[in-house]
């Protein structure tokens, strides 16, 4: 997108110069500005942005709403977060207040009387302290509120699935147990395998949401042609083999969250509907002409930099400003390797393991490689190597020799076995189909054939897998660890 095109009222945003000790607020201009950049240490403060209406003036006098939300409705109707339940003059839905990284922005919501801020009427503008609003026969007074609040590492080593005792870890928990109530939307940053749907779940189920549900969408493992059909939703006949109206995720983590896996996968020709969804909380099937309201919580998570994207082209400035209300960004394993340990004492309790495998532990030699190994896939590569290990360990104790060659130290990096004989594109297709076909052999084996273990370990969604195994013609059933 083009700043220079960009609406006046359009949220623009900067990283700013994110040093490791502290959390910022990134100073303003470009991309970043006005997010809330979580970066992890053992004591640190969390700028929340805070405002409050009071109805001054009008039959609803007196009122009033403090709310740390993205945006919060004013209007007759119930489900307004301020209802003028007594001002008969008042439009159902009859204004918003936007949280932007520039300020506080109102918004007429095509009000049957208008919306007047200090004695004038607007459509869009940004409200300063003590901005008078008129709405109807009510007039509210607006007032923000910024505090700042300390957090401290928590005290336990476990959240909602979480493991860890490492100072950066229990900082993360503490901070989502501090963002959880928040009904914004985060964005969790990290390196693949670190934990990024494990921290939205948790945030999901600390929040006022949990009873609703929690929808989960890999943006980067759904076929491009089935992307919008997936996020939106399609009605019978929109395209080849819409056989049924089927609700999109939105729809379906309507009152609770939906997480968005691999934002940064997301086609750019998305990108501006997936924003218009944020703005205007409502959708618009694939094929369809009504739009549906949707109400939920937005989590993103993604292992690109997102800066660096938008400063390519590949991601919006705009959407990513409307996503990263707070920016919570974890550790790779290798910068927390205390809790190494923890996880596979955990892994190796859990009852479904005993229950397959028996009491295991492990070797203090065999802990020593997996404790200097550096860990490129972290957490998820870690479970994956436990399953490696349970698979070909028949004793109690894991030794060394039971590790990956790669964890020991001995795998020596070769060639890539491609054909050089052949055109560019047709050698990168042959070697892609050797890797996945090996890939998927090999955790399919190790997985004895279960799909669903498979897509767990993979980090694919069972889909996926069940396509490969169809592509290259594998026998699921007959794969048992040699």
């Amino acid at each position: 997108m083009n700043p220079k095109e960009a609406h006046p009222d359009d949220v623009l945003t900067n990283p700013g110069e994110n040093g490791l000790d502290s959390i910022i607020a990134p100073a303003d201009g470009g991309v970043g500005s006005g997010t809330e950049v979580l970066v992890l240490e053992s004591r640190a403060t969390l700028k929340l942005r805070k405002c409050r209406i009071q109805v001054s003036a009008g039959p609803d006098e007196g009122k009033s709403l403090v709310s740390d939300k993205e945006r919060l409705r004013c209007g007759a109707h119930p489900t307004n977060d301020l209802v003028l339940a007594e001002d008969r003059t008042a439009s159902r839905h009859h204004f918003e207040i936007i949280n932007t990284e520039r300020g506080w922005l109102l918004v007429d919501l095509n009000s049957t009387n208008g919306t007047f801020l200090d004695g004038r009427r607007i459509e869009r503008a940004y409200l300063s302290a003590g901005a008078q609003i008129r709405a109807g026969s009510s007039t509210l007074t607006f007032a923000p509120i910024d505090e700042e609040v300390t957090v401290e590492p928590d005290r336990e080593g476990e959240l909602c699935g979480l493991v860890g005792q490492s100072v950066k870890m229990r900082q993360v928990f503490a901070l989502i147990k501090k963002i959880a109530p928040m009904d914004v939307s985060v964005i969790i940053g990290g390196e693949t395998g670190t934990g990024k749907e494990l921290v939205a779940q948790a945030i999901h189920e600390l929040s006022g949401r949990k009873k609703g549900p929690m929808v989960v969408l890999d943006c980067g493992a759904i076929p491009p042609n089935l992307i919008e059909s997936e996020l939106f939703g399609h009605e019978k006949g929109s395209f080849t083999g819409a056989m049924a109206a089927r609700p999109g995720a939105f729809e379906r983590a309507h009152g609770g969250t939906i997480f968005l896996d691999e934002l940064g996968e997301l086609r750019l020709d998305l990108q501006p509907k997936l924003l218009r969804v944020l703005e205007n909380r409502e959708v618009r099937r694939v094929g369809g002409n009504d739009t549906l309201e949707v109400d939920c919580r937005v989590i993103a998570a993604t292992n690109r930099d997102l800066p660096k994207e938008i400063a390519a082209g590949n991601f919006r400035e705009d959407l990513f400003f409307r996503l990263s209300v707070i920016n919570l960004q974890l550790p790779p394993l290798r910068e927390r390797r205390e809790d190494i340990p923890l996880i596979l004492k955990r892994g190796l309790a859990d009852p479904e393991v005993v229950a397959r495998h028996g009491r295991k532990r492990i070797s203090p030699e065999a802990l020593s490689l997996l404790m200097a190994y550096g860990w490129p896939g972290n957490v998820r590569e870690l479970m994956n190597v436990l399953s490696h290990v349970l698979a070909f360990s028949d004793g109690e104790e894991v030794l060394p020799e039971h590790l990956p060659p790669r964890v020991r130290g001995q795998q020596r990096e070769g060639p890539l076995p491609f054909n050089e004989h052949l055109t560019f594109k047709d050698a990168k297709e042959q070697l892609l189909e050797n890797f996945e076909r090996e890939y998927v052999t090999s955790v399919l084996t190790r997985c004895e054939g279960n799909l669903s273990r498979a897509a767990r370990e993979s980090g694919l969604h069972r889909k996926s897998i069940e396509r490969l195994v169809k592509k290259y013609q594998l026998d699921a059933k007959g794969m048992k660890p040699r």
